[in-house]
C-alpha cells in the first residue's frame, strides 16, 4: 500500500504545480473569443500576445472586453513615467491597479509601451549593458600568391566591430593591403597601407547626438608614417529605422597630425604637420532584403589655415549573409589629401578587398 501511495502523491504534486507553471494572460474579446499567451512589448494602439500555437498575435485594445494576467505589467507613458500593476481596458483608457490598491487610468493615446515583467527586466538591462555585451564583429581576409613567371604576394584584410545600445554607438574599423613583387628587376613592395579608426556617438535627444572620432592612416608608398585626424562635434539622425535604413549627418572640428619620412629604398625629407580643420560627414546603413547590408561613411576635412587644402575619407562595405556567422564581404576604402609634401607621391590611395566574412556576436 505504501508503495502505491508514493506515485499517487507525486502525481498529485505535479497536478497542483502544473497550472501555476503554465499560468499566462487570457484576453477575452468583445465577441466572446478567448486568446491565451504572454504579453510581448505593446503600445497604446494594440497589445501583442505571444502564443504557443499562433506565434505573436496583435489585438486592438478596443476589441478587448477583459484581460486576466497573473503578474503585474509595466505601462510607460509618453512623458516617460512608468506604472506597474494589473491592467483592465476601460473605455478610452487603460486602468492600472497598483499593488497599493490605487487605480490609475491612462489614456491609450498617452501609452508608449506595455511590457511584461520579463520584458521590463530585459529593457532595463539594455539601458545599462556591460561593455562585454552587444558587440557585432566581422572580419575578412584575402590572400593571393602567384609563382612561376610571376612572383607576387597579396594580402588584404578588413574588420569591423560595432556596439550599439539605446543611447550609445561605438564603432571600430580596419582595412589593409600588402603586396610584394619578388622579381629580380622592378621588384619590391608595391603596396603597403593600413587604415583604421574608431567613432563614439552618444544621443543627446532622440535625433541629436554628440560624437568623437579618430581616423588613422599609414601608407608606405606615400612616405606617410601616420596621419591621425581627431574630430568632435554634433550629429543628426536624419533617418532612424534600424531594421531598414539609418542615415546620420554630422559636423564639428578636428585636429590633424601628419608625419612623413623617406625610406631606406627611397630617401626623402621628414615632414611633420599639425593642422586645425573642420569635419563634415555622413554615415549610411541600408538593408537590401533579408541577407545583404550596405554600410558607408564619408568625411570631408578642410583646413582652417588654408581652406583650399583638405582631406577626404570614404569607407564602404557590403555583406551578404549565408547564415548567422558566414557571409561574403566587399569593402572599399579611399583616402585623399590635396597636398602631399613628399615629391612624386600621389594624393589618392584606394584599398579594395573582398572575401569570406566571419561574424561574431548577435
Amino acid at each position: 500500500m505504501k508503495s502505491a501511495r508514493i506515485p499517487l502523491f507525486a502525481a498529485a504534486c505535479v497536478a497542483l504545480a502544473f497550472p501555476f507553471a503554465t499560468i499566462s494572460e487570457t484576453v477575452t474579446l468583445n465577441n466572446g473569443d478567448r486568446i491565451t499567451g504572454s504579453i510581448s512589448n505593446s503600445d497604446g494602439k494594440a497589445i501583442t500576445l505571444k502564443t504557443d500555437y499562433a506565434g505573436e498575435v496583435k489585438i486592438q485594445w478596443t476589441a478587448i472586453k477583459e484581460l486576466t494576467e497573473p503578474k503585474p505589467v509595466f505601462v510607460t507613458t509618453d512623458d516617460k513615467k512608468t506604472i506597474s500593476g494589473t491592467i483592465v481596458p476601460s473605455g478610452a483608457n487603460l486602468a492600472v491597479q497598483e499593488s497599493s490598491g490605487t487605480t490609475v487610468e491612462v489614456p491609450f493615446s498617452k501609452i508608449s509601451f506595455v511590457r511584461s515583467s520579463e520584458g521590463q527586466d530585459a529593457y532595463q538591462k539594455t539601458l545599462h549593458p556591460s561593455w562585454g555585451r552587444d558587440w557585432k564583429v566581422g572580419a575578412t581576409v584575402g590572400l593571393g600568391i602567384a609563382r612561376g613567371n610571376s612572383d607576387t604576394t597579396n594580402l588584404n584584410t578588413a574588420a569591423t566591430a560595432d556596439r550599439k545600445t539605446l543611447n550609445d554607438d561605438l564603432s571600430i574599423y580596419e582595412s589593409s593591403i600588402y603586396t610584394t613583387n619578388d622579381q629580380p628587376v622592378g621588384g619590391g613592395v608595391t603596396a603597403n597601407a593600413i587604415l583604421g579608426g574608431a567613432k563614439y556617438d552618444h544621443n543627446i535627444t532622440e535625433q541629436i547626438f554628440g560624437f568623437v572620432s579618430g581616423d588613422f592612416t599609414h601608407d608606405e608608398l606615400q612616405d606617410l608614417d601616420l596621419r591621425a585626424i581627431y574630430s568632435g562635434g554634433l550629429g543628426w539622425h536624419a533617418i532612424d529605422k534600424p531594421n531598414k535604413t539609418t542615415f546620420d549627418i554630422l559636423a564639428g572640428i578636428n585636429y590633424t597630425r601628419e608625419s612623413y619620412s623617406g625610406t631606406a629604398a627611397a630617401p626623402g625629407p621628414t615632414v611633420d604637420r599639425n593642422l586645425p580643420g573642420i569635419t563634415f560627414g555622413e554615415v549610411l546603413m541600408h538593408k537590401l532584403g533579408a541577407s545583404t547590408t550596405i554600410k558607408e561613411d564619408a568625411y570631408f576635412y578642410p583646413d582652417l589655415s588654408d581652406i583650399s587644402q583638405y582631406r577626404f575619407s570614404l569607407d564602404a562595405s557590403s555583406v551578404t549573409k549565408f547564415n548567422k556567422w558566414l557571409g561574403w564581404q566587399i569593402s572599399i576604402s579611399d583616402r585623399y589629401v590635396t597636398n602631399p609634401p613628399i615629391a612624386n607621391t600621389k594624393s589618392n590611395d584606394v584599398i579594395f578587398s573582398t572575401g569570406i566574412n566571419v561574424a561574431f556576436g548577435k
